[in-house]
């Protein structure tokens, strides 16, 4: 049995009782919202119409939400009620992320994500959630869609019934009938920065702001006459600048190894003592940057005790584990003299390397909200971005290492640091300016090469972080100069952290609803 929603739009008076219902039957706390009306308008004044839409989690047979969640908090129910346990969730917001509809919210009370759950509690009980009791128009149908006597499963069977973004492959079960096409379809509607009866948040105004400009040129979704003119207040942005740390700091980490298995010299002190104690460094940086980035952090070792090994958050965690481990016998025994030790620790060590650096691809690609973060060039991306954060901090590493030993020398470096970045330079090209499928991928990448974000991405990420460092290097490598090649190396690696913080915010800034 699979429970599900039919929300009739043609019967629907955008009265709010649905929102009201939900609210005082599950205690939904103020700003948060598990059930909520969406106002648009279209047409030109006095030819206009205004169209409402029902908006709540969609109960998905493949949720995406259920599956990146890292400690079962989110869970498919066998009646196929998407269902969450408050007590099991790390507050990772990962879910976020996940949902293409926007359904989720963190629970200001408990730091716990919520959602609608069907009123899970009503239906054990045999009665029917509260939204569909109070609506006064019946516009609400809930029940057994696989019960070929029910209303519902009549209603989708021969109807012309509409579902939300249905090529994210979600499988929605919450069904429109009579939906007007824009009012379930963001790209359709133009931004708008001010409501009815409502006042915006200032960063929801800004991000709205930032969207419409990106659009003003021969965008479609910019030239519909719909716009919206009521919704409920959703947390702009999730993930921040510690979840873009986070990437930066594993670069690092990541990349410390790789390079020292690939360019460093055998038996040198930096090869032995500095890498992996500056791999172990950052390690540990990225393990506090994701618990303190957790609205639960008291909560950590739930990814660990009641892991969901579908979760690349679970695996990431796994990995960063087992990373950090070869990392320390590589300390251990470079700082002993046992080169021997080391040699073992090689192979396992660059294994680990490249899943630190990489694993977050398949993490970001199961965000199945984020399509620009859908790439498939995210993982040789990570990998090469290892490259240059490894090369670039192993290089100041070397330059200040103390009484280095000529085979030290940070000029060994630049070589590989140079190829890196020319590497990160033609990814950065095809990552932005390649012909993106889905609307949402293309509007990020227009937000960073040229919307709000273009004048860091040209003047930050491209022109300092990447252009200015190949061209020091190479002289560098010419003139012998440590300065040249200790200035190149930092802009690369301020770079690579302003092209990380670009990504994770663009990704984010194209509304999901």
């Amino acid at each position: 049995m699979r429970y599900g929603f039919v929300i009739d739009q043609r019967r629907c008076i955008g009265c709010h009782a649905c929102t009201v219902a939900c609210k005082e039957e599950n205690r939904v706390p103020l700003g948060a919202f598990r059930t909520w009306v969406k106002y648009i308008e279209r047409g030109t004044f006095p030819h206009t119409r205004r169209y409402f839409s029902v908006l709540r989690c969609n109960h998905c047979d493949s949720a995406p939400c259920v599956t990146i969640c890292p400690t079962v908090a989110l869970y498919r129910r066998a009646d196929g009620i998407v269902d969450f346990d408050g007590g099991r969730c790390i507050g990772c917001k990962s879910c976020m992320q996940a949902c293409p509809y926007d359904a989720l919210y963190i629970d200001p009370d408990t730091g716990t994500a919520a959602k609608c759950n069907y009123c899970a509690h009503r239906v054990e009980v045999g009665l029917e959630p509260a939204c569909v009791i109070v609506c006064p128009e019946q516009a609400i149908i809930a029940g057994a869609l696989d019960d070929p006597t029910s209303r519902i499963a009549t209603i989708v069977a021969r109807e012309a019934v509409q579902v939300r973004k249905a090529e994210q492959g979600t499988r929605p079960k919450v069904f429109y009938l009579g939906a007007d096409a824009a009012a379930l379809t963001p790209e359709l509607q133009a931004p708008a920065q001010h409501y009815l009866w409502a006042e915006r948040p200032r960063e929801e105004v800004d991000l709205v702001a930032m969207v419409a400009a990106a659009q003003e040129r021969g965008d479609p979704g910019s030239g519909a006459l719909s716009r919206p003119v009521y919704d409920a207040p959703h947390m702009v942005r999730p993930w921040g600048w510690k979840v873009a740390a986070y990437l930066w700091t594993k670069s690092i980490a990541a990349g410390s190894l790789l390079v020292a298995a690939a360019a460093l010299p055998r038996g040198a002190s930096l090869f032995g003592i500095g890498a992996p104690a500056l791999s172990l460094f950052f390690l540990a940086l990225t393990t506090a940057l994701l618990i303190v980035d957790l609205k639960r952090p008291d909560r950590f070792a739930f990814i660990l005790v009641k892991a969901n090994p579908r979760s690349w958050l679970v695996w990431g965690a796994w990995i960063l584990m087992a990373f950090g481990g070869v990392g320390a016998v590589w300390l251990a025994a470079g700082s002993t003299g046992r080169w021997d030790v080391v040699g073992w620790a090689l192979v396992p060590a660059v294994v680990l390397a490249l899943a630190t650096a990489g694993y977050s691809a398949f993490l970001f690609g199961q965000a199945e909200g984020r399509d620009f973060w859908q790439s498939p060039l995210v993982l040789p991306h990570l990998i090469v971005a290892a490259m240059v954060a490894g090369a670039a901090a192993l290089s100041l590493t070397a330059a200040a290492w103390p009484a280095r030993a000529a085979r030290d020398n940070p000029g060994t470096l630049w070589p590989l640091l140079f190829l890196a970045l020319v590497a990160h330079g033609l990814l950065l090209a095809l990552e932005v300016f390649n012909r993106h499928a889905v609307h949402d991928a293309a509007l990020a990448a227009r937000l960073i090469w040229r919307g709000a974000y273009g004048a860091r991405f040209w003047g930050g990420v491209v022109l300092a972080g990447t252009l200015l460092p190949i061209a020091m290097l190479h002289a560098a490598a010419a003139w012998n100069s440590t300065l040249l090649g200790t200035l190149g190396a930092s802009l690369a690696l301020a770079g690579l952290w302003l092209w990380e913080d670009l990504w994770v915010k663009a990704g984010q800034s194209v509304p999901l609803s």
